[in-house]
Protein backbone atom coordinates (compact mmCIF):
# COMPACT_ATOMS: atom_id res chain seq x y z
CA UNK A 1 0.00 0.00 0.00
CA UNK A 2 1.41 3.36 -1.04
CA UNK A 3 1.19 6.08 1.54
CA UNK A 4 2.20 9.71 1.75
CA UNK A 5 5.79 9.88 2.92
CA UNK A 6 7.45 12.85 4.63
CA UNK A 7 9.92 14.92 2.69
CA UNK A 8 13.50 13.99 3.56
CA UNK A 9 14.63 16.25 6.39
CA UNK A 10 17.72 17.38 4.54
CA UNK A 11 15.80 18.81 1.58
CA UNK A 12 15.31 22.54 1.48
CA UNK A 13 12.00 24.11 0.59
CA UNK A 14 13.48 24.86 -2.80
CA UNK A 15 12.89 21.22 -3.70
CA UNK A 16 9.27 21.51 -2.69
CA UNK A 17 8.97 24.72 -4.63
CA UNK A 18 10.12 22.95 -7.75
CA UNK A 19 6.68 21.34 -7.92
CA UNK A 20 4.51 23.79 -6.02
CA UNK A 21 2.22 26.70 -6.52
CA UNK A 22 -0.06 27.40 -9.36
CA UNK A 23 2.38 25.59 -10.01
CA UNK A 24 5.89 24.52 -10.89
CA UNK A 25 5.86 23.68 -14.56
CA UNK A 26 2.35 25.09 -14.24
CA UNK A 27 1.52 24.26 -17.80
CA UNK A 28 3.50 21.15 -18.66
CA UNK A 29 6.04 23.56 -20.10
CA UNK A 30 8.66 20.95 -20.90
CA UNK A 31 6.73 19.38 -23.78
CA UNK A 32 6.55 22.62 -25.67
CA UNK A 33 9.94 23.91 -24.59
CA UNK A 34 11.60 20.84 -26.02
CA UNK A 35 9.93 21.49 -29.37
CA UNK A 36 11.21 25.04 -29.37
CA UNK A 37 14.66 24.07 -28.18
CA UNK A 38 14.68 26.59 -25.35
CA UNK A 39 12.66 28.03 -22.52
CA UNK A 40 11.73 31.61 -21.75
CA UNK A 41 10.06 34.63 -23.20
CA UNK A 42 9.39 35.35 -26.83
CA UNK A 43 12.26 36.83 -28.84
CA UNK A 44 12.52 40.54 -28.42
CA UNK A 45 11.26 40.60 -24.84
CA UNK A 46 13.58 40.56 -21.88
CA UNK A 47 12.67 37.41 -19.96
CA UNK A 48 14.31 34.74 -17.91
CA UNK A 49 13.51 31.10 -17.53
CA UNK A 50 15.20 27.80 -17.03
CA UNK A 51 14.34 24.17 -16.64
CA UNK A 52 15.89 20.77 -16.53
CA UNK A 53 15.75 17.95 -19.00
CA UNK A 54 14.07 14.68 -18.20
CA UNK A 55 12.86 11.55 -19.89
CA UNK A 56 9.85 9.36 -19.30
CA UNK A 57 6.98 9.82 -16.87
CA UNK A 58 9.27 9.01 -13.95
CA UNK A 59 6.54 7.32 -11.97
CA UNK A 60 7.48 6.68 -8.38
CA UNK A 61 4.77 5.14 -6.18
CA UNK A 62 4.35 6.62 -2.72
CA UNK A 63 7.48 5.11 -1.20
CA UNK A 64 10.54 6.74 0.29
CA UNK A 65 12.39 8.52 -2.48
CA UNK A 66 9.38 8.55 -4.77
CA UNK A 67 8.30 12.09 -4.08
CA UNK A 68 9.36 15.44 -5.47
CA UNK A 69 13.01 15.36 -6.38
CA UNK A 70 15.64 17.45 -8.06
CA UNK A 71 17.75 20.33 -6.83
CA UNK A 72 16.63 23.80 -7.74
CA UNK A 73 18.84 26.04 -9.76
CA UNK A 74 19.31 29.67 -8.88
CA UNK A 75 17.25 32.41 -10.46
CA UNK A 76 17.84 33.35 -14.03
CA UNK A 77 18.72 36.96 -14.57
CA UNK A 78 17.70 39.12 -17.47
CA UNK A 79 20.85 38.21 -19.34
CA UNK A 80 20.02 34.51 -19.04
CA UNK A 81 22.85 33.79 -16.63
CA UNK A 82 22.19 32.07 -13.34
CA UNK A 83 22.76 33.41 -9.86
CA UNK A 84 23.35 34.33 -7.22
CA UNK A 85 27.13 34.24 -7.28
CA UNK A 86 27.34 34.43 -11.07
CA UNK A 87 27.01 38.13 -11.56
CA UNK A 88 23.42 38.30 -12.67
CA UNK A 89 22.37 40.68 -9.89
CA UNK A 90 24.13 43.53 -11.62
CA UNK A 91 22.58 42.54 -14.92
CA UNK A 92 19.11 42.74 -13.44
CA UNK A 93 19.81 45.99 -11.67
CA UNK A 94 19.67 47.06 -8.05
CA UNK A 95 16.44 47.78 -6.25
CA UNK A 96 17.23 51.48 -5.95
CA UNK A 97 19.44 53.01 -8.61
CA UNK A 98 20.99 56.33 -7.74
CA UNK A 99 18.82 59.22 -8.88
CA UNK A 100 16.06 56.99 -10.27
CA UNK A 101 12.63 56.80 -8.73
CA UNK A 102 11.45 53.30 -7.88
CA UNK A 103 8.95 52.23 -10.52
CA UNK A 104 10.41 54.51 -13.18
CA UNK A 105 11.75 53.27 -16.51
CA UNK A 106 15.26 53.52 -15.06
CA UNK A 107 14.35 51.47 -12.01
CA UNK A 108 11.26 49.39 -12.90
CA UNK A 109 9.24 47.39 -10.41
CA UNK A 110 10.10 43.78 -11.23
CA UNK A 111 7.72 40.87 -10.78
CA UNK A 112 8.72 37.21 -11.18
CA UNK A 113 6.04 35.04 -12.81
CA UNK A 114 5.74 31.67 -14.52
CA UNK A 115 4.06 30.80 -17.80
CA UNK A 116 0.45 30.78 -16.67
CA UNK A 117 -2.73 32.23 -18.12
CA UNK A 118 -3.82 33.54 -14.74
CA UNK A 119 -1.35 36.41 -15.17
CA UNK A 120 -2.65 37.50 -18.59
CA UNK A 121 -4.36 40.65 -17.20
CA UNK A 122 -1.01 41.97 -15.97
CA UNK A 123 0.53 41.48 -19.40
CA UNK A 124 -2.46 43.24 -20.97
CA UNK A 125 -1.97 46.12 -18.52
CA UNK A 126 1.68 46.26 -19.59
CA UNK A 127 0.81 46.65 -23.27
CA UNK A 128 1.00 42.92 -24.10
CA UNK A 129 4.63 42.99 -23.12
CA UNK A 130 7.02 41.95 -20.37
CA UNK A 131 8.26 45.56 -20.25
CA UNK A 132 5.85 48.47 -19.97
CA UNK A 133 4.86 49.86 -23.37
CA UNK A 134 3.97 53.53 -23.99
CA UNK A 135 0.23 54.10 -23.73
CA UNK A 136 -0.39 50.96 -21.68
CA UNK A 137 -2.41 50.92 -18.45
CA UNK A 138 0.70 50.83 -16.28
CA UNK A 139 2.37 53.56 -18.35
CA UNK A 140 -0.63 55.86 -17.93
CA UNK A 141 -0.31 55.40 -14.18
CA UNK A 142 3.31 56.45 -14.32
CA UNK A 143 4.64 53.00 -13.46
CA UNK A 144 7.25 50.94 -15.25
CA UNK A 145 6.85 47.20 -14.63
CA UNK A 146 9.10 44.43 -15.80
CA UNK A 147 7.84 40.85 -15.67
CA UNK A 148 10.57 38.25 -15.34
CA UNK A 149 9.58 34.73 -16.38
CA UNK A 150 11.21 32.15 -14.13
CA UNK A 151 9.72 28.77 -14.83
CA UNK A 152 12.38 27.11 -12.67
CA UNK A 153 10.77 28.90 -9.70
CA UNK A 154 13.59 30.04 -7.40
CA UNK A 155 12.86 30.55 -3.73
CA UNK A 156 11.72 33.98 -2.62
CA UNK A 157 14.90 34.27 -0.58
CA UNK A 158 16.93 33.82 -3.77
CA UNK A 159 14.75 36.21 -5.74
CA UNK A 160 14.82 38.95 -3.12
CA UNK A 161 18.53 38.75 -2.22
CA UNK A 162 19.69 38.60 -5.84
CA UNK A 163 17.35 41.50 -6.70
CA UNK A 164 16.11 39.72 -9.81
CA UNK A 165 12.63 40.81 -8.78
CA UNK A 166 10.88 42.72 -6.01
CA UNK A 167 7.74 40.59 -6.07
CA UNK A 168 6.83 37.08 -7.19
CA UNK A 169 3.74 34.94 -7.73
CA UNK A 170 2.74 32.33 -5.22
CA UNK A 171 -0.43 30.37 -4.45
CA UNK A 172 -1.87 30.83 -0.98
CA UNK A 173 -1.00 27.26 0.02
CA UNK A 174 2.49 27.52 -1.52
CA UNK A 175 3.02 30.79 0.37
CA UNK A 176 1.99 29.09 3.62
CA UNK A 177 4.80 26.56 3.02
CA UNK A 178 7.46 29.10 2.09
CA UNK A 179 6.97 32.03 4.44
CA UNK A 180 8.36 30.20 7.51
CA UNK A 181 11.50 29.34 5.55
CA UNK A 182 11.80 32.91 4.29
CA UNK A 183 11.77 34.11 7.88
CA UNK A 184 14.35 31.46 8.81
CA UNK A 185 16.58 33.08 6.18
CA UNK A 186 16.24 36.45 7.93
CA UNK A 187 13.82 37.85 5.35
CA UNK A 188 10.08 38.23 5.03
CA UNK A 189 7.39 39.09 2.52
CA UNK A 190 3.74 39.95 2.27
CA UNK A 191 1.10 39.14 -0.32
CA UNK A 192 -0.41 42.36 -1.62
CA UNK A 193 -3.26 41.11 -3.87
CA UNK A 194 -5.07 38.02 -5.04
CA UNK A 195 -4.68 37.77 -8.82
CA UNK A 196 -6.67 34.67 -9.72
CA UNK A 197 -8.92 32.00 -8.28
CA UNK A 198 -9.06 28.60 -9.95
CA UNK A 199 -12.64 27.45 -10.47
CA UNK A 200 -12.33 24.27 -12.50
CA UNK A 201 -8.68 24.57 -13.53
CA UNK A 202 -7.60 21.96 -10.93
CA UNK A 203 -9.30 18.58 -10.82
CA UNK A 204 -9.16 14.90 -10.00
CA UNK A 205 -10.05 12.96 -13.14
CA UNK A 206 -10.58 9.29 -13.95
CA UNK A 207 -11.50 7.19 -16.98
CA UNK A 208 -13.22 4.26 -15.26
CA UNK A 209 -16.96 5.08 -15.05
CA UNK A 210 -17.05 3.26 -11.70
CA UNK A 211 -15.01 6.10 -10.18
CA UNK A 212 -17.70 8.69 -9.62
CA UNK A 213 -16.96 9.93 -6.09
CA UNK A 214 -13.93 10.67 -4.01
CA UNK A 215 -14.75 7.53 -2.00
CA UNK A 216 -14.34 5.46 -5.18
CA UNK A 217 -10.59 6.19 -5.08
CA UNK A 218 -10.19 3.61 -2.31
CA UNK A 219 -7.82 0.92 -3.54
CA UNK A 220 -7.07 2.96 -6.68
CA UNK A 221 -3.94 4.77 -7.84
CA UNK A 222 -3.78 8.51 -8.48
CA UNK A 223 -0.89 10.33 -10.15
CA UNK A 224 0.04 13.81 -8.98
CA UNK A 225 2.84 16.22 -8.20
CA UNK A 226 3.66 16.16 -4.52
CA UNK A 227 2.95 19.20 -2.32
CA UNK A 228 1.17 21.18 -5.04
CA UNK A 229 -2.28 22.78 -4.67
CA UNK A 230 -3.81 19.81 -6.49
CA UNK A 231 -2.13 17.47 -4.01
CA UNK A 232 -3.52 19.54 -1.16
CA UNK A 233 -6.97 19.39 -2.76
CA UNK A 234 -6.75 15.57 -2.93
CA UNK A 235 -5.54 15.23 0.67
CA UNK A 236 -8.33 17.50 1.89
CA UNK A 237 -10.96 15.59 -0.09
CA UNK A 238 -9.81 12.16 1.10
CA UNK A 239 -9.61 13.35 4.71
CA UNK A 240 -13.16 14.74 4.54
CA UNK A 241 -14.60 11.67 2.83
CA UNK A 242 -16.63 8.91 4.44
CA UNK A 243 -13.84 6.37 3.91
CA UNK A 244 -12.72 4.54 7.03
CA UNK A 245 -9.16 5.10 8.21
CA UNK A 246 -8.12 1.77 6.69
CA UNK A 247 -9.66 2.58 3.32
CA UNK A 248 -8.08 6.04 3.29
CA UNK A 249 -4.66 4.39 3.49
CA UNK A 250 -5.58 2.19 0.52
CA UNK A 251 -5.49 5.18 -1.86
CA UNK A 252 -2.22 4.78 -3.79
CA UNK A 253 -0.49 8.12 -4.34
CA UNK A 254 1.82 7.93 -7.34
CA UNK A 255 4.22 10.85 -7.24
CA UNK A 256 5.56 11.96 -10.59
CA UNK A 257 9.14 13.24 -10.66
CA UNK A 258 9.25 17.00 -10.24
CA UNK A 259 11.04 17.71 -13.50
CA UNK A 260 8.27 15.98 -15.46
CA UNK A 261 5.62 18.38 -14.19
CA UNK A 262 1.97 17.97 -15.12
CA UNK A 263 3.01 16.63 -18.52
CA UNK A 264 4.34 13.57 -16.66
CA UNK A 265 1.13 13.26 -14.64
CA UNK A 266 -0.92 13.40 -17.83
CA UNK A 267 1.36 10.86 -19.53
CA UNK A 268 0.86 8.41 -16.67
CA UNK A 269 -2.91 8.86 -16.90
CA UNK A 270 -3.10 8.66 -20.68
CA UNK A 271 -1.00 5.49 -20.76
CA UNK A 272 -3.30 3.79 -18.25
CA UNK A 273 -0.58 3.36 -15.64
CA UNK A 274 -2.83 4.94 -13.01
CA UNK A 275 -6.56 4.97 -12.35
CA UNK A 276 -6.83 8.71 -11.74
CA UNK A 277 -4.82 11.91 -11.87
CA UNK A 278 -4.78 15.29 -10.16
CA UNK A 279 -4.09 17.84 -12.88
CA UNK A 280 -4.41 21.51 -13.70
CA UNK A 281 -4.78 23.36 -16.98
CA UNK A 282 -3.86 23.07 -19.72
CA UNK A 283 -2.89 19.42 -19.12
CA UNK A 284 -6.24 18.91 -17.40
CA UNK A 285 -8.21 20.11 -20.43
CA UNK A 286 -5.92 18.21 -22.81
CA UNK A 287 -6.42 14.95 -20.90
CA UNK A 288 -10.19 15.38 -20.84
CA UNK A 289 -10.17 16.01 -24.59
CA UNK A 290 -7.87 13.19 -25.58
CA UNK A 291 -8.64 10.29 -23.22
CA UNK A 292 -11.81 8.34 -23.97
CA UNK A 293 -14.12 8.27 -20.98
CA UNK A 294 -12.08 10.77 -18.98
CA UNK A 295 -14.29 12.65 -16.55
CA UNK A 296 -14.02 14.95 -13.55
CA UNK A 297 -14.46 13.36 -10.13
CA UNK A 298 -13.83 16.48 -8.03
CA UNK A 299 -12.58 19.92 -9.00
CA UNK A 300 -12.24 23.54 -8.01
CA UNK A 301 -15.37 24.20 -10.04
CA UNK A 302 -17.00 22.92 -6.86
CA UNK A 303 -14.20 23.74 -4.40
CA UNK A 304 -14.20 27.34 -5.56
CA UNK A 305 -12.68 28.83 -2.41
CA UNK A 306 -9.58 26.66 -2.21
CA UNK A 307 -6.81 27.74 -4.59
CA UNK A 308 -5.75 31.38 -5.03
CA UNK A 309 -2.75 32.96 -6.72
CA UNK A 310 -1.24 35.96 -4.96
CA UNK A 311 1.63 38.37 -5.56
CA UNK A 312 4.15 38.40 -2.72
CA UNK A 313 6.60 41.30 -2.33
CA UNK A 314 9.71 41.88 -0.24
CA UNK A 315 8.54 43.26 3.10
CA UNK A 316 11.61 45.48 3.42
CA UNK A 317 10.52 47.31 0.26
CA UNK A 318 6.86 47.40 1.24
CA UNK A 319 7.85 49.09 4.50
CA UNK A 320 9.69 51.87 2.63
CA UNK A 321 7.26 54.85 2.31
CA UNK A 322 9.10 56.05 -0.80
CA UNK A 323 8.29 52.81 -2.61
CA UNK A 324 4.67 52.39 -1.46
CA UNK A 325 3.21 54.47 -4.34
CA UNK A 326 4.74 52.10 -6.90
CA UNK A 327 3.19 49.06 -5.24
CA UNK A 328 -0.15 50.86 -5.09
CA UNK A 329 0.03 51.50 -8.84
CA UNK A 330 0.92 47.86 -9.46
CA UNK A 331 -2.24 46.70 -7.68
CA UNK A 332 -4.40 49.37 -9.30
CA UNK A 333 -3.06 48.70 -12.80
CA UNK A 334 -3.34 44.92 -12.44
CA UNK A 335 -7.02 45.25 -11.49
CA UNK A 336 -7.63 47.51 -14.49
CA UNK A 337 -5.92 44.85 -16.58
CA UNK A 338 -8.52 42.37 -15.33
CA UNK A 339 -11.32 44.62 -16.62
CA UNK A 340 -9.56 45.03 -19.97
CA UNK A 341 -8.84 41.30 -20.37
CA UNK A 342 -12.40 40.33 -19.50
CA UNK A 343 -13.74 42.86 -22.02
CA UNK A 344 -11.42 41.52 -24.73
CA UNK A 345 -10.24 37.94 -24.08
CA UNK A 346 -8.53 37.85 -27.47
CA UNK A 347 -6.18 40.58 -26.26
CA UNK A 348 -5.29 38.37 -23.29
CA UNK A 349 -4.53 35.47 -25.64
CA UNK A 350 -2.37 37.78 -27.74
CA UNK A 351 -0.51 39.00 -24.65
CA UNK A 352 0.34 35.41 -23.69
CA UNK A 353 1.37 34.42 -27.21
CA UNK A 354 3.57 37.49 -27.64
CA UNK A 355 5.38 37.23 -24.32
CA UNK A 356 5.63 33.53 -23.46
CA UNK A 357 7.06 30.94 -25.82
CA UNK A 358 4.98 28.25 -24.17
CA UNK A 359 1.69 29.87 -25.17
CA UNK A 360 2.98 30.64 -28.64
CA UNK A 361 3.61 26.93 -29.17
CA UNK A 362 0.40 25.89 -27.42
CA UNK A 363 -1.64 28.18 -29.66
CA UNK A 364 0.14 26.78 -32.71
CA UNK A 365 -0.51 23.16 -31.71
CA UNK A 366 -4.00 23.44 -30.18
CA UNK A 367 -5.30 26.72 -31.57
CA UNK A 368 -5.93 30.11 -30.01
CA UNK A 369 -9.49 29.13 -29.16
CA UNK A 370 -8.11 26.40 -26.92
CA UNK A 371 -5.94 28.94 -25.10
CA UNK A 372 -8.96 31.21 -24.69
CA UNK A 373 -11.05 28.30 -23.38
CA UNK A 374 -8.64 27.99 -20.45
CA UNK A 375 -9.85 31.37 -19.16
CA UNK A 376 -13.24 29.83 -18.34
CA UNK A 377 -11.78 27.66 -15.57
CA UNK A 378 -10.43 30.45 -13.40
CA UNK A 379 -11.43 33.90 -12.24
CA UNK A 380 -9.09 36.84 -12.79
CA UNK A 381 -9.70 38.53 -9.46
CA UNK A 382 -10.28 42.26 -9.60
CA UNK A 383 -11.06 44.71 -6.84
CA UNK A 384 -14.51 43.35 -5.96
CA UNK A 385 -13.17 39.78 -5.87
CA UNK A 386 -10.30 40.80 -3.61
CA UNK A 387 -12.69 42.53 -1.24
CA UNK A 388 -14.83 39.39 -1.08
CA UNK A 389 -11.96 36.89 -0.79
CA UNK A 390 -10.20 38.94 1.89
CA UNK A 391 -13.40 39.55 3.83
CA UNK A 392 -12.99 43.31 3.52
CA UNK A 393 -16.69 43.83 2.88
CA UNK A 394 -17.80 41.49 5.66
CA UNK A 395 -17.98 37.73 5.67
CA UNK A 396 -15.23 35.14 5.77
CA UNK A 397 -11.63 35.95 4.90
CA UNK A 398 -11.16 33.00 2.55
CA UNK A 399 -7.51 33.76 1.90
CA UNK A 400 -6.68 33.59 5.62
CA UNK A 401 -8.76 30.44 6.04
CA UNK A 402 -6.98 28.69 3.15
CA UNK A 403 -3.53 29.86 4.27
CA UNK A 404 -4.16 28.41 7.74
CA UNK A 405 -5.78 25.25 6.38
CA UNK A 406 -2.91 24.37 4.05
CA UNK A 407 -0.32 25.19 6.68
CA UNK A 408 -1.93 22.46 8.78
CA UNK A 409 -2.29 20.05 5.84
CA UNK A 410 1.32 20.34 4.73
CA UNK A 411 2.79 20.29 8.22
CA UNK A 412 0.93 17.02 8.83
CA UNK A 413 2.19 15.69 5.50
CA UNK A 414 5.82 16.57 6.28
CA UNK A 415 6.14 19.22 3.58
CA UNK A 416 8.01 21.88 5.55
CA UNK A 417 11.79 21.76 5.32
CA UNK A 418 11.91 22.70 9.01
CA UNK A 419 8.84 21.17 10.72
CA UNK A 420 9.62 23.17 13.86
CA UNK A 421 9.16 26.49 12.07
CA UNK A 422 6.68 28.64 13.98
CA UNK A 423 3.13 28.92 12.69
CA UNK A 424 2.54 32.31 11.08
CA UNK A 425 -0.80 34.04 11.51
CA UNK A 426 -2.43 34.64 8.12
CA UNK A 427 -2.77 38.33 9.08
CA UNK A 428 1.04 38.51 9.06
CA UNK A 429 1.23 37.10 5.56
CA UNK A 430 -0.89 39.67 3.70
CA UNK A 431 -0.56 43.45 3.44
CA UNK A 432 -4.05 44.55 2.41
CA UNK A 433 -3.52 48.32 2.61
CA UNK A 434 -3.27 48.70 -1.19
CA UNK A 435 -6.55 46.86 -1.79
CA UNK A 436 -8.17 48.78 1.07
CA UNK A 437 -7.08 52.11 -0.43
CA UNK A 438 -8.79 51.25 -3.71
CA UNK A 439 -11.96 50.16 -1.90
CA UNK A 440 -12.07 53.46 0.00
CA UNK A 441 -11.85 55.28 -3.31
CA UNK A 442 -14.54 53.06 -4.85
CA UNK A 443 -17.42 52.42 -2.40
CA UNK A 444 -19.38 50.75 -5.22
CA UNK A 445 -16.80 47.96 -5.33
CA UNK A 446 -17.35 47.25 -1.65
CA UNK A 447 -21.09 46.98 -2.18
CA UNK A 448 -20.64 44.71 -5.19
CA UNK A 449 -18.35 42.50 -3.11
CA UNK A 450 -21.21 41.91 -0.68
CA UNK A 451 -23.29 40.28 -3.41
CA UNK A 452 -22.94 36.48 -3.08
CA UNK A 453 -20.79 34.94 -5.76
CA UNK A 454 -23.31 32.13 -6.32
CA UNK A 455 -27.09 31.98 -5.98
CA UNK A 456 -28.96 28.92 -4.72
CA UNK A 457 -32.50 27.76 -5.50
CA UNK A 458 -34.65 24.79 -4.57
CA UNK A 459 -34.76 23.79 -8.24
CA UNK A 460 -30.98 23.94 -8.52
CA UNK A 461 -30.63 21.86 -5.35
CA UNK A 462 -32.89 19.08 -6.63
CA UNK A 463 -31.10 19.10 -9.98
CA UNK A 464 -27.77 18.68 -8.21
CA UNK A 465 -29.20 15.87 -6.08
CA UNK A 466 -29.95 13.79 -9.17
CA UNK A 467 -26.25 12.87 -9.41
CA UNK A 468 -24.17 11.00 -6.85
CA UNK A 469 -22.58 13.15 -4.16
CA UNK A 470 -18.99 14.15 -4.93
CA UNK A 471 -18.00 13.12 -1.41
CA UNK A 472 -19.73 12.59 1.90
CA UNK A 473 -18.30 13.68 5.22
CA UNK A 474 -19.53 11.95 8.38
CA UNK A 475 -19.65 14.29 11.37
CA UNK A 476 -20.36 13.14 14.90
CA UNK A 477 -22.88 15.73 16.06
CA UNK A 478 -23.83 14.61 19.54
CA UNK A 479 -27.45 14.76 20.69
CA UNK A 480 -28.96 13.80 24.00
CA UNK A 481 -30.66 10.42 23.89
CA UNK A 482 -33.99 10.66 22.08
CA UNK A 483 -33.53 14.42 21.48
CA UNK A 484 -32.98 16.56 18.39
CA UNK A 485 -31.84 19.67 20.29
CA UNK A 486 -28.29 20.85 19.61
CA UNK A 487 -25.97 21.04 22.58
CA UNK A 488 -23.15 23.59 22.81
CA UNK A 489 -20.74 20.78 22.06
CA UNK A 490 -22.75 19.87 18.96
CA UNK A 491 -22.69 23.48 17.76
CA UNK A 492 -18.93 23.58 18.18
CA UNK A 493 -18.63 20.39 16.11
CA UNK A 494 -20.68 21.94 13.32
CA UNK A 495 -18.54 25.08 13.40
CA UNK A 496 -15.27 23.17 13.20
CA UNK A 497 -16.14 20.13 11.07
CA UNK A 498 -18.92 21.24 8.74
CA UNK A 499 -18.54 24.94 8.07
CA UNK A 500 -14.99 24.79 6.60
CA UNK A 501 -16.10 22.17 4.05
CA UNK A 502 -19.10 24.30 3.10
CA UNK A 503 -16.93 27.39 2.70
CA UNK A 504 -14.30 25.53 0.65
CA UNK A 505 -16.96 24.35 -1.78
CA UNK A 506 -18.43 27.72 -2.58
CA UNK A 507 -20.61 26.73 -5.54
CA UNK A 508 -21.95 23.45 -4.12
CA UNK A 509 -25.26 22.41 -2.69
CA UNK A 510 -25.23 20.02 0.27
CA UNK A 511 -27.26 17.13 1.55
CA UNK A 512 -27.45 17.03 5.34
CA UNK A 513 -28.59 13.63 6.50
CA UNK A 514 -29.32 12.22 9.93
CA UNK A 515 -28.26 8.59 10.39
CA UNK A 516 -28.50 5.96 13.10
CA UNK A 517 -27.14 2.53 13.79
CA UNK A 518 -29.30 -0.59 13.48
CA UNK A 519 -30.32 -0.78 17.13
CA UNK A 520 -33.77 0.30 18.31
CA UNK A 521 -37.03 0.87 16.47
CA UNK A 522 -36.60 1.67 12.78
CA UNK A 523 -39.63 3.99 12.76
CA UNK A 524 -38.25 5.95 15.72
CA UNK A 525 -34.79 6.11 14.12
CA UNK A 526 -36.21 7.42 10.84
CA UNK A 527 -38.19 10.18 12.54
CA UNK A 528 -35.38 11.19 14.89
CA UNK A 529 -32.69 11.22 12.21
CA UNK A 530 -34.65 13.66 10.03
CA UNK A 531 -35.39 15.92 13.00
CA UNK A 532 -31.71 16.04 13.87
CA UNK A 533 -30.73 16.88 10.28
CA UNK A 534 -33.28 19.70 10.36
CA UNK A 535 -31.73 21.13 13.54
CA UNK A 536 -28.27 21.12 11.97
CA UNK A 537 -29.53 23.05 8.94
CA UNK A 538 -31.43 25.48 11.16
CA UNK A 539 -28.17 26.24 12.95
CA UNK A 540 -26.18 26.67 9.71
CA UNK A 541 -28.78 29.09 8.37
CA UNK A 542 -29.24 31.07 11.58
CA UNK A 543 -25.64 31.29 12.78
CA UNK A 544 -23.67 31.21 9.51
CA UNK A 545 -26.24 32.83 7.20
CA UNK A 546 -25.98 30.14 4.53
CA UNK A 547 -29.03 30.12 2.19
CA UNK A 548 -31.55 27.49 3.26
CA UNK A 549 -32.12 26.48 -0.35
CA UNK A 550 -28.54 25.30 -0.41
CA UNK A 551 -29.36 22.33 1.84
CA UNK A 552 -31.28 19.14 1.18
CA UNK A 553 -32.50 17.48 4.40
CA UNK A 554 -32.76 13.70 4.64
CA UNK A 555 -33.44 11.27 7.47
CA UNK A 556 -31.83 7.94 6.61
CA UNK A 557 -32.29 6.21 9.93
CA UNK A 558 -30.30 2.94 9.74
CA UNK A 559 -30.73 2.54 5.96
CA UNK A 560 -27.39 3.91 4.74
CA UNK A 561 -24.67 2.55 7.00
CA UNK A 562 -21.08 3.55 6.34
CA UNK A 563 -19.86 0.50 8.21
CA UNK A 564 -21.20 -3.05 8.03
CA UNK A 565 -22.27 -3.80 11.58
CA UNK A 566 -22.29 -7.51 10.77
CA UNK A 567 -18.61 -7.38 9.83
CA UNK A 568 -17.01 -4.33 11.50
CA UNK A 569 -13.55 -5.89 11.30
CA UNK A 570 -13.73 -5.48 7.52
CA UNK A 571 -13.28 -1.76 8.16
CA UNK A 572 -10.79 -2.32 10.93
CA UNK A 573 -13.29 -1.26 13.61
CA UNK A 574 -14.85 -2.68 16.71
CA UNK A 575 -18.62 -3.11 16.73
CA UNK A 576 -18.97 -0.09 19.04
CA UNK A 577 -16.88 2.10 16.74
CA UNK A 578 -18.71 0.78 13.69
CA UNK A 579 -22.06 1.75 15.18
CA UNK A 580 -20.69 5.14 16.20
CA UNK A 581 -19.59 5.73 12.60
CA UNK A 582 -23.12 4.97 11.44
CA UNK A 583 -24.65 7.33 14.05
CA UNK A 584 -23.39 10.44 12.27
CA UNK A 585 -24.80 13.49 10.63
CA UNK A 586 -23.42 13.49 7.11
CA UNK A 587 -22.59 16.39 4.89
CA UNK A 588 -22.61 15.38 1.22
CA UNK A 589 -21.34 17.69 -1.52
CA UNK A 590 -23.79 18.01 -4.41
CA UNK A 591 -22.05 19.65 -7.36
CA UNK A 592 -24.24 22.15 -9.19
CA UNK A 593 -25.34 21.09 -12.68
Amino acid sequence: MARLTPLAKGLLTVTIIAVSGAAAWHLGLKDYASKAGFLGGAPGDSAASSGSGASGPGIAPGVEGGGATGAQSGPVGLSGTKGPGQGNASASGSSSRAGAAFGSSSDPLKVSIVSFHGYAPALVANGQSLKTKPGSIFDKKGLAVEFVIQDDIPTLATIFTSKVAHCAWRTSDFWAQEQPNLRNAGLDGRAIMVVDNTQGADAVIARDPAIKRVEDLAGRSIALLQYTPSHGMVLDAIENSSLSSRKKTSVKYVYINADEGTAGVRAAFESGQVDAAALWDPDLSLALRKVAGAHVVYSTKTATNLIYDVIVCDKALLDDPARAPAFQKLVDGWFEGVVAAEANPDSAVEALVKTEEFFSLLAKDEGRDFVKSLFGSLVWTGLEDNARILGLSGGTNHYARVYRQFDQIYRAAGALANPNSPVINPEDSFDDRFVRALIRANPKAEQEAKVPEFSFTAEGRERAAQEAATLTKPVTVNFSSGSSELTKRAQKTIDEDMVPLIENNGSAYFEVSGNTDSTGSRATNMRLSEARANRVVDYLVAQWEFPRDRFRIVGNGPDKPLCNERDPKGDGLSLADCRAMNRTTRLAILARR
